[in-house]
């Protein structure tokens, strides 16, 4: 067990591997609810824990294919259902820029991991921005596939009709050369319009996220077209989470004794709410009408920097990025400011299906022209 400043390492790989390839030489560390031979497969949760996966995930033994080493497998928050990481069975992460804050989550360890420098690459899931949000609190780079992209063997699911597997780094080009491992291709032409929510549907905002994406749309010389949802980003969020709370319950099953009080209460405070996939059906449709095939979304990541660990979250931290997974949609976040009190701010691109080089290549644009990278002090 390894007990790193960060406490974003469940277990460090005894023999990581690595060999020739694109990727040789990159230490890649695996989300726990991803299968690595060897090492610990718990999702985050009590009733999992000494469970070893045999055998590696098909994304996994892509990266090991292309010469990558897998390190570490990663803290994450429990059951994938939370975007803090502070799991009451295997520690609370926390945020490389600010120790005592959170990295995000439910991908916490590796956003911390990637910003520390504890590995150079890592493998999130994204259920409604569980791979972004990390991202935005650690001040990197994080990728959301279109849904179905990356293959899902080996993964321990949160909901089947959402979750993703994708990659955080510390930088675009390596971001790139996973994705050109783990993909299914795509092209690489430009977008020619920049798809804007209305006034962002009223989302509030700290001051140093607006200035981010006010930022990020300076960057961008594209046509406008601004667009309303059909209903607060709040209650398509709710929509969403509802069907997850009740694939996790059937997947739980007589294990969700063993959940913790966080947990269970988010269970029951879900599990008869009513569904409206009515309503995320309508969102998906207003956001692929909208893109067609040439449009790109412009979004903060989330509406906040990373809070304080031990207070009540924000509730709104999913607004903006849950709106790709009920697409279906692939979406990239990347560092587009600072705060005044020195945490990273993000803002995230959303695109057509298939759109994942074209998403990388228009944030390489944006980055370079707004250079708001930075390590961790004292790196």
């Amino acid at each position: 067990m390894s007990h790193d400043r960060w406490n974003a390492i469940v277990d460090v790989a005894a023999d990581p591997g690595g060999g020739r390839g694109p990727l040789a030489g990159v230490r890649i560390g695996v989300k726990s609810n991803i299968a690595v031979a060897g090492m610990p497969h718990t999702g985050g949760m009590a009733h999992l824990r000494g469970k070893i996966a045999p055998r590696d995930a098909h994304v996994v033994a892509q990266l090991r294919s292309a010469g990558a080493s897998i390190t570490a497998s990663l803290n994450m928050h429990e059951a994938a259902l939370g975007a803090t990481t502070d799991n009451a069975f295997y520690g609370r992460t926390h945020n490389p820029h600010r120790m005592g804050h959170t990295p995000g989550g439910s991908s916490g360890g590796s956003g911390a991991a990637v910003a520390a420098g504890l590995v150079d690459l890592a493998l999130g899931t994204d259920t409604l921005g569980s791979v972004r949000l990390p991202a935005a609190y650690c001040g990197v780079y994080g990728l959301k596939p279109t849904h179905g992209a990356v293959n899902e063997d080996g993964l321990l699911y949160l909901d089947p009709a959402l979750d993703c597997i994708g990659p955080l780094a510390r930088d675009l080009d390596l971001i790139k050369q996973a994705w050109d491992v783990i993909g299914n291709g795509g092209g690489e032409a430009d977008f020619s319009r920049l798809v804007l929510l209305d006034d962002l549907a009223g989302v509030a905002c700290e001051p140093a996220v607006l200035t981010g994406y006010k930022a990020a749309r300076a960057a961008l010389d594209l046509p406008v077209t601004v667009i309303r949802l059909p209903e607060p980003p709040t209650a398509i969020r709710l929509a969403a989470l509802t069907g997850s709370v009740r694939y996790l319950i059937g997947a739980l099953g007589v294990h969700r004794a063993d959940a913790s009080a966080e947990l269970r209460f988010i269970l029951d405070a879900l599990e008869h709410a009513p569904s409206n996939a009515a309503l995320c059906a309508a969102v998906k449709a207003v956001l692929l009408e909208a893109l067609g095939d040439d449009g790109v979304v412009l979004l903060p990541t989330a509406p906040q920097t990373a809070f304080a660990h031990g207070g009540r979250p924000p509730s709104n931290q999913a607004d903006f990025t849950g709106l790709a997974n009920i697409a279906g949609l692939p979406a990239i976040a990347l560092p587009s400011g600072w705060s005044d009190d020195g945490l990273p701010v993000s803002v995230q691109l959303v695109g057509p299906a298939g759109s994942e080089r074209r998403l990388i290549g228009l944030a390489c644009r944006i980055d370079a022209a707004l250079n708001q990278y930075r390590p961790p002090k004292g790196e």
